[in-house]
Order: C-alpha cells, then structure tokens, then sequence
C-alpha cells in the first residue's frame, strides 16, 4: 500500500488533526490567519468552513502545535470560542501535542541489549 503524500516536515506517524470553532469579526481577517497557518512549517492542511465556523488543521505535532496555531489567528484579529467544548478540546489537544513531542524526541531504551564487548577480559 502507497503512503499518502504529505508535505515536507510532516511525518505520518505524528500527524494530527484539529478542529476548533471561531469567532470571525470578517472574511478578510480570516483569509489572511489561513495563508499564514498555511506557510507554518509542518502544517500538512488548513481548511475553514464559514457556515459552521469551524478550522481543521493537520499538522505534524512534534513541529507545531495548537499554541501555535492559536497565536496565528490571534494576531489576525479571529478568535477561538470561549465556550466549555472548545475549551475542553483544546487542553486535550495541548496535552497530545506535547505528548507527540516528547516521543518524538524520546530515545527508546531496552534492558535486553548485550553488553558491549570491548570490556570484558578472558577471552
């Protein structure tokens, strides 16, 4: 089976995705907060739905995270629902993404491995 194609920086294997309900003062704004989250490094896809309000990203959480994308739509002027789901879904999400990111960078370690050869005397 062929692996689905993905941009560069985003692996499979840490790829998530996200949806959040906006509040959007105007289209503009928003066309904008996408371009940019769409030039973020490991984001693998952005898209905005305007008749439910809501943003799914796909990204590769050991590159960014949903901080991050929080800080992009902030800076535009779009701000993320402030009602008890959304807040709820977004601690999940931060609690994953660092998950994603200390796994991602975690050397994995066995107590079975040989001992290395080179001290060992008597033979």
């Amino acid at each position: 089976m062929k692996e689905q194609e993905h941009r560069p920086g985003v692996s499979e294997v840490n790829l998530v995705v996200r949806n959040l309900e906006l509040i959007v003062a105007d289209s503009s704004t928003m066309t904008a907060a996408i371009a940019e989250l769409d030039q973020t490094y490991g984001m693998d896809s952005v898209s905005f739905d305007e008749g439910t309000r809501v943003l799914s990203v796909a990204y590769d959480a050991s590159h960014t995270g949903i901080d991050c994308v929080e800080e992009i739509l902030v800076k535009h002027g779009v701000d993320v629902s402030h009602n008890w789901w959304t807040r709820v879904k977004k601690g999940h999400y931060r609690f994953v993404d660092q998950n994603v990111k200390d796994n991602a960078s975690h050397e994995p370690w066995s107590c079975h491995k040989a001992p290395p050869r080179g001290g060992r005397r008597g033979k």
